[in-house]
């Protein structure tokens, strides 16, 4: 099993962003569509502007430490609405798909969130992503909620921390 490290996006990494959410694959089962690169910089220049707030909380790059390939991204982000609250989530390339990255994401973002005053997470995927929802429930997750989320279908994941 080959270990992963994460680094916080900064400004210069906007290139491994777009490489992820420019991909019709991966984001089908997120925004159901890519991102035109616009939208991307805008959303990313809020993601750098989230991770300068926070130490520990924020979106990561996550890289293959043998290799150093770019395996994907993985976020906590906290709930600011209530503090002790935060959302996970993970977006891996196409190429990287099968091969229990997913997993090793999520123990890890999971780490990071208790190292925070945090003490619910939750996750928000499409309820047609199996693998998401197999891996969230493997790592301790369970379903809160079934329900329509900005228009498109969701299920509401929750971990106690």
């Amino acid at each position: 099993m080959q270990k992963l490290y994460f680094n916080k996006f900064e400004a210069i990494d906007f290139n491994l962003y777009f490489q992820l959410v420019s991909n019709e694959k991966v984001m089908a089962q997120i925004t159901e569509r890519a991102i035109p690169l616009e939208e991307a910089q805008t959303t990313f220049k809020n993601l750098i502007n989230r991770n300068e707030k926070h130490q520990l909380f924020g979106s990561y790059k996550v890289f293959n430490s043998i290799t150093n390939e770019y395996i994907g991204l993985g976020h906590v982000t906290v709930n600011d609405a209530n503090v002790q609250e935060a959302e996970i989530g993970y977006m891996i390339l196409p190429e990287h798909w099968g091969k229990r990255y997913g997993s090793r994401i999520a123990k890890e973002l999971i780490n990071i969130a208790k190292q925070t005053d945090i003490n619910v997470l939750k996750a928000i995927i499409d309820p047609n992503n199996i693998a998401s929802r197999k891996i969230l429930l493997h790592v301790g997750f369970t379903s809160e909620k079934v329900c329509e989320i900005d228009g498109l279908p969701g299920e509401i994941l929750i971990k106690y921390i």
